[in-house]
């Protein structure tokens, strides 16, 4: 294990109030970075005091959107240590990412060691154990390098900067409403099952639509024939059958994000002995009332139950609810939940070796 330099803070920030954290607001003392250049390679990987970036007026990055993004969280154990869940499977994901945009990919075991020890230079930061808040970490590469032209940037930055975050249900475990977007999310074989910045860009204005008529989130369906549920702008979708089977969606054009909870989630189904079904679901099985229970899941919540569902699109005048988690969220949502949560906290047993413990 290659120990990164530290450069210390002069000045140490004040520690937040884990209850009055807001998301994406307050960030820590230090960061990591670490640097590529075309003929050298990935080099000068060091730890720093948190602050701006110095970048061109000519970089890639700000003219054709070379960038990818990772998100993970570190975290209080009911043992007192700090710990990860699955660090690995986020190098991995930023590695294809990375690949798909033609950017030096990140080497995976750099990026889990580089995490462990960015989180430990930033331990005083990790909120206590039962407080519900934690440590969310992003790591994110850019082109950084001067060209004017579209071909892959000369120069790279890889960063990992680090932001305390408040528990993500402040009001509980509330059904969220969702609509279906008239909006797509990707092109069929596009950027879809990457997780690069120009995603969630073009997301902005049917979300901000979705929440001044007062939903949580889009549904968005394939946007090749507009019958198949993919995913939501921030999060893959679940499905229970009224027998308790697991149903997940499923792409055949490569356009949904490969969420790493959501294949825990999946693992910890099978686990618990549940009948998982993977595969496209069609818009008309929902329409239909196949399904009792649904969900959200992705890094911030693990879990958020959906209790219904509008469709106005092209004319539609359709609502569907899902009966066992309309008003709170349904037993198999819960019980996954609890489930993978006791996983990440210490309470239930780790079989798969998720938990990666930094200090």
């Amino acid at each position: 294990m290659k120990e990164y330099p530290v450069q210390r803070a002069a000045v140490l920030k004040p520690k937040p109030d884990p209850d009055t954290l807001v998301f994406g607001k307050t960030f820590t003392d230090h960061m990591f970075i670490m640097d590529y250049t075309a003929g050298q390679g990935w080099h000068d990987g060091r730890i720093v005091p948190y602050g701006p970036l110095a970048l061109e007026p000519s970089a890639m990055v700000l003219h054709y959107a070379q960038e990818v993004f990772e998100g993970l969280k570190a975290y209080t154990a009911e043992d007192g240590s700090i710990v990860c869940f699955r660090p690995d499977m986020n190098a991995e994901r930023m590695y294809n990412s990375a690949q798909r945009l033609e950017m030096p990919p990140f080497p995976k075991d750099k990026f889990v060691e580089a995490v462990k020890q960015v989180v430990s230079a930033n331990a005083a930061w990790v909120p206590p154990f039962g407080s519900g808040a934690t440590l969310y970490v992003r790591p994110f590469m850019i082109g950084s390098g001067d060209v004017i032209g579209v071909a892959p940037a000369p120069e790279y930055t890889f960063r990992i900067l680090v932001t305390p975050v408040g528990p993500y249900f402040k009001g509980g475990l509330k059904p969220v409403k969702l609509r279906v977007s008239e909006y797509d999310r990707a092109a069929p074989h596009g950027t879809g099952n990457i997780k690069a910045g120009l995603n969630y860009a073009m997301s902005l204005k049917p979300t901000m639509e979705a929440h001044r008529e007062g939903y949580a989130e889009n549904l968005y369906l394939d946007s090749e024939s507009r019958t198949y549920v993919e995913e939501t702008g921030g999060a893959n979708v679940l499905f229970v059958k009224e027998d308790g089977t697991l149903v997940v969606p499923q792409s055949h054009t490569d356009s949904i994000l490969p969420s790493i909870t959501r294949r825990s989630l999946v693992q910890v189904a099978q686990d618990l002995g549940m009948t998982v079904d993977q595969r496209p679901v069609e818009w008309a099985e929902v329409k239909a009332g196949t399904f009792v229970e649904c969900g959200l899941c992705g890094t911030a919540a693990v879990i958020s139950p959906v209790g219904e569902i509008d469709n106005k699109v092209y004319g539609a005048d359709e609502t569907v609810t899902f009966p066992a988690g309309y008003t709170e969220i349904g037993p198999v949502m819960k019980k996954l939940r609890e489930t993978l949560t006791g996983i990440q906290s210490g309470a239930v047993e780790d079989k798969h070796n998720w938990v990666y413990t930094v200090a």
